[in-house]
């Protein structure tokens, strides 16, 4: 008796299920019929227009405003060494009618400068505060010659020039690429909900209509889970950019790094368009797989109608 109360109260979700698949049912025939020819065309067109002709490779080269600093080329102990042999030349200059006279032979002077192959040596702020008080107890080329330290780069404090911008050009392609990308992700995911609630239950024999839904839908997760995988790239772009421009701030005398982000600016352009001819073809072959096999796709089975799922 109470089994049969509660039973009684539960709602019932069987009318709002099958109406819920009346819906897809009819979005779904009207997506590949109506707007699958239509986003074809569109991005074909899109795909010829200006903003994605290769002719703009030239174009969406973007300028680093993070300079080039003066002091890293040359290091205080190359510069006190300078200092120091121009002094020499001015001594022997002067006392040049002196050893003009003198018949022995002269012996080189060992200079105490770096080698070629010295790394580049920077004076922190301490090391100038240093050197002041410490002046008068030696030398001015002993004090930044003990003074110098090697680092791995330049200290980043700010930029003289502000932020570095994103490359504007780029940005305004995902901008554009992104919402047709989200698109057909959520298209795929009806038709295939379609096909799904197509599927006559399980029997034996007269399964070639079954046959044909089913390789439908492996074409439409294949379309599905490509489609998904074009947002990892535009995440992964800006991340490897980022990672360079640190770079080149650290090391802004490094020309190899400015370089590589006009290579990577230059490759996800390439990569854009390419998602726009792969977003335009699949929506060809969905369109061209569905149309072609309609009618084995709502009816697998002529004779069965009355098990089907919808």
């Amino acid at each position: 008796m109470s089994t049969s109360k509660k039973s009684s109260t539960q709602p019932d979700y069987t009318t709002e299920v099958n109406k819920f698949k009346d819906d897809i049912k009819e979005k779904a025939e009207e997506l590949v019929l109506k707007t699958f020819p239509r986003k074809t065309i569109e991005l074909h067109q899109l795909l010829e227009g200006q903003l994605f002709s290769l002719k703009n490779l030239e174009k969406i080269r973007h300028e680093i405003n993070i300079p080039i600093p003066e002091y890293p080329y040359v290091t205080p102990v190359q510069a006190t060494q300078v200092s120091v042999d121009n002094h020499h030349h001015v001594d022997d200059s002067e006392n040049s009618s002196a050893t003009d006279c003198d018949s022995s032979p002269t012996v080189p002077q060992q200079t105490n400068g770096p080698s070629k192959k010295r790394k580049y040596l920077v004076l922190t702020e301490d090391d100038h505060i240093g050197d002041n008080e410490h002046s008068s107890t030696g030398t001015k080329a002993e004090n930044m010659k003990n003074q110098s330290k090697p680092t791995d780069g330049s200290r980043v404090l700010i930029l003289p020039y502000g932020t570095v911008r994103c490359n504007k050009h780029i940005v305004e392609l995902i901008d554009i690429v992104k919402p047709l990308v989200r698109q057909l992700v959520e298209d795929t995911n009806l038709l295939k909900m379609w096909v799904l609630f197509l599927i006559p239950r399980i029997e034996d024999g007269n399964n070639f209509g079954v046959s044909i839904q089913e390789e439908a839908l492996t074409e439409i997760r294949t379309v599905e889970a490509e489609a998904t995988t074009y947002f990892d790239q535009m995440s992964r772009y800006f991340l490897s950019r980022a990672r360079i421009i640190t770079k080149i701030a650290k090391y802004p005398h490094v020309d190899d790094f400015r370089r590589n982000v006009a290579e990577i600016d230059e490759k996800e352009f390439i990569y854009l368009r390419l998602t726009v001819a792969e977003l335009r073809n699949h929506y060809a072959s969905l369109h061209d797989i569905v149309t072609k096999n309609l009618e084995k796709i709502k009816t697998p089975r002529s004779n069965n109608q009355n098990h089907q799922f919808y």
